[in-house]
């Protein structure tokens, strides 16, 4: 198995329409996923002291984190207004290897800064909202 390349690890937002075609939101620098999951214990007497969880119980999350330089793409736009709005859209997130996970997602947090002399950075948190899948 060969390491991947994290700048074959790309966030992508949908277009609105059904099926979703989907736009790379461009000029990240940094992207991070967290497969969240609460357990359900069933511990009980009969345990021998060993924690027992129910498989397939609880509740599943993917945080998806970004940060990058503003560039003023449509799909940058896309998320800014949906961060105002708070409105859940269709995203992707496509790895080297061509796998792909797609689900929708809340923009919880936008946040963008910028020095004197540099470029407009922006930083994003997006919070799964139903399944997320394999494409």
């Amino acid at each position: 198995m060969t390491a991947q390349k994290g700048s074959a690890f790309l966030l992508k937002i949908g277009d609105g329409a059904q099926p979703p075609a989907y736009t790379t939101v461009a000029g990240l620098r940094t992207t991070q996923m967290t497969i969240n999951g609460d357990t359900v214990v069933i511990t009980h007497k009969q345990s021998g002291g060993w924690r027992e969880l129910l498989s397939g119980a609880g509740t599943r999350s993917v945080s998806v984190s970004a940060a990058g330089i503003f560039l003023g793409s449509t799909a940058e736009d896309s998320i800014r207004a949906h961060a105002l709005a708070g409105t859940i859209d269709d995203y992707e997130l496509s790895f080297e290897d061509g796998s792909k996970l797609q689900g929708r997602f809340l923009v919880q947090r936008l946040d963008y800064s910028g020095d004197f002399n540099g470029e407009r950075t922006y930083t994003m948190q997006l919070e799964s909202s139903g399944a997320v899948v394999p494409a």
